[in-house]
């Protein structure tokens, strides 16, 4: 249902675009998450650990971007071959 409550026959095409944009990029998040991080291989599954994890990972995603990374997994194992490099890092 759109924001403020309409149904699909009562919004506009464009408010539909745009929720159907929104999807989209959560979708793309969870798919780099999953590629990246094998996230739906994932064995936490209790508590707040699941949700915490993925707070991480978005963190991960985040920070990498910011950098200018676009290759997500090389960046991270360029990252992971020196526990220093994450405090201080910028894109190579």
């Amino acid at each position: 249902m759109p924001s403020g409550g309409l149904t699909a026959e009562q919004a506009t095409p464009t408010e539909l675009a745009s929720l159907i944009r929104d999807h989209s990029k959560v979708e793309a998040l969870h798919h780099v998450r999953d590629v990246t991080f094998a996230e739906d291989a994932s064995r936490l599954r209790t508590s707040t650990a699941p949700r915490a994890m993925a707070t991480w990972r978005n963190l991960a995603i985040g920070a990498l971007r910011l950098a200018g990374d676009t290759n997500l997994a090389s960046a991270l194992r360029h990252n992971a071959r020196d526990a220093h490099r994450p405090l201080a890092y910028s894109a190579t």
